[in-house]
């Protein structure tokens, strides 16, 4: 019976599609390089024309709190998630003239809100969009990105930072931030809900 707990959390955490030829790779802000990195390669592959990654740093500390893996390659120093997210593009072979700015959003469905302000300011019509996100991180950022863009069909291409759906429920951490997204899923649709 606990492992059927396990799986259905799991299932529902863990959103991961196959990806397909769209128009927009959306990438919401983080101090990762791995959804960056992942974007740049579904780029090279010729997956979308546009990358458009979305953050200044989290509501919480008030300022871009760093790069959170791969120092080596990519030492910044940088000012928002954003800039750090636009210069793994670009060391993974992203051209400028396909890297869309969004500078401003200071959470996840911020920066859902701000990509749609964006694509909608530049005339852009999103039919398919990919979603490169934390695996931990996808059903709430599918969930955000989703309400955002109705019409488009979104497919979800997570990385794996190092908590993925076969190992989350070993340690404190991966229980937390799992869970944490369960709650959050409910929690914060509870104001969003109301307002549509």
């Amino acid at each position: 019976m606990y492992q059927k707990f396990l799986d259905q959390f799991t299932d529902f955490v863990f959103v991961e599609q196959a990806p397909a030829a769209s128009d927009i790779i959306f990438i919401p802000g983080n101090g990762y390089p791995q959804m960056a990195e992942r974007a740049a390669a579904l780029w090279r592959e010729g997956m979308a024309p546009l990358i458009l990654p979305s953050g200044r740093f989290s509501t919480l500390t008030g300022h871009f709190s760093g790069v959170q893996a791969r120092q080596e390659l990519y030492p910044g120093p940088y000012e928002t998630e954003w800039a750090f997210l636009r210069d793994v593009l670009l060391k993974n072979g992203v051209p400028d003239s396909s890297i869309l700015r969004e500078d401003t959003a200071t959470y996840t469905y911020e920066n859902a809100i701000q990509s749609r302000k964006l694509t909608d300011s530049l005339g852009l019509t999103i039919r398919r969009a990919i979603l490169c996100c934390h695996a931990w991180h996808a059903r709430r950022c599918m969930l955000y990105y989703q309400l955002l863009f109705p019409e488009a069909e979104i497919l979800v291409c997570p990385s794996d930072t190092g908590i993925n759906r076969e190992n989350w429920h070993q340690t404190g951490e991966g229980i937390d931030l799992v869970l944490g997204e369960l709650e959050r899923c409910g929690g914060q649709f509870h104001l969003i809900l109301r307002e549509i």
